[in-house]
């Protein structure tokens, strides 16, 4: 089991000590930092800030937002920070939801499995940097012909030389569709709110992804799974659960319109449809705090490790067992601390 620590996206304003906090996850042994994006701070620029103050940790995205960026454009910035950090460059992938894609992005949601199997397919394409870069769509075709354009447009190869050919592209996925999907043509699966209990389901649908692999790509065998756990230590669970559980009422309950939540559906799929349901209800009648105090400690449980630092040792006997290969620390310095400790 690796452990990565993972940073997400800012919330007001830069987190306090993030670059203290990242460059003592390198010093403490984590392979790896994270981020992530929403509606506000973007995934690539604090990994170059902070990418420039360290030297061994690897820097993913996890997630970047598929319609934030033209898969060229995605491809680009990966390129260009893989040369800068002499190649650490992780690319996490996710789709996100209609409202952030059609509210934020002005971007159509239409059919997303196969929107991100053709980005991967660029995105491979201009890494790859054989030829000019053509993609024959639907969803993403290049070059851009038709109604509306110049009929200008001709396919095009980097003039930047790619350090690595092959960046390893993760995918986020909640469904069972994009989740065979991501062993099918990336490198790794970003699962989220996610459960151990969900091993035997997991493993079921990444070998139906794996039956349908490139022989081109990495083996199975080689494909991570990398999954967010929140992590507090305290001598008190229901403190410790307190922390935890803002975080899931804004998924379950905020993050997603009223049947078109796929936290909530990942959430509800765990046994917790009723919670969910509750949850949502308060949430969006704006009450927060209900809501918050509507997670039960069991919910937490499946998903994050909180309590004493005993208890957290025990919890994570579940997680090194299943088919997750790296855990993200979603924490404070003092949680990097705890976690490293359990490791030594």
């Amino acid at each position: 089991m690796d452990y990565g620590y993972m940073l997400g996206y800012w919330k007001a304003a830069p987190p306090a000590g993030a670059l203290e906090a990242v460059q003592a996850a390198e010093r403490l042994g984590f392979d790896s930092i994270w981020t992530s994006e929403a509606y506000g701070s973007d995934a690539f620029t604090p990994l170059a800030w902070w990418g420039a103050a360290t030297s061994r940790v690897q820097l993913a995205t996890g997630i970047a937002q598929l319609s934030a960026r033209t898969a060229a454009s995605t491809a680009m910035t990966a390129m260009t920070l893989d040369h800068l950090s002499s190649g650490r460059v992780i690319l996490g992938l996710g789709v996100s939801g209609p409202q952030v894609v059609e509210g934020w992005y002005g971007q159509p949601f239409p059919k997303p499995l196969a929107r991100t199997r053709e980005y991967v397919a660029i995105l491979r394409s201009i890494m790859a940097r054989e030829a000019p870069v053509t993609a024959p769509g639907p969803q993403l075709p290049l070059p851009l012909t038709g109604g509306g354009t110049t009929g200008l447009g001709k396919p095009l190869i980097s003039t930047l030389h790619p350090l690595r050919q092959h960046i390893p592209i993760h995918l986020a996925a909640e469904g069972p569709k994009n989740t065979a999907l991501a062993a099918e043509i990336a490198d790794g699966w970003l699962p989220f709110l996610y459960s151990p209990a969900q091993d035997a389901a997991s493993r079921a649908l990444l070998e139906e992804g794996f039956a349908k692999r490139d022989a081109a790509l990495p083996p199975a065998d080689r494909f991570e799974v990398s999954v967010p756990v929140p992590i507090v230590v305290d001598d008190d669970v229901e403190a410790a659960a307190d922390r935890v559980r803002p975080m899931i009422a804004l998924y379950v309950g905020g993050m997603g319109a009223k049947g078109a939540n796929f936290h909530f559906d990942a959430v509800a799929r765990l046994g917790f449809e009723a919670e969910c349901v509750r949850v949502q209800e308060l949430y969006l009648a704006g009450r927060k705090a209900e809501a918050i105090a509507a997670v039960p400690t069991r919910l937490v449980d499946e998903i994050a490790l909180v309590g004493p630092i005993e208890r957290v040792r025990d919890g994570l006997a579940r997680w090194e067992e299943s088919v997750v290969t790296r855990i993200l620390v979603q924490g404070d310095l003092r949680t990097l601390e705890a976690v490293a400790s359990l490791r030594a």
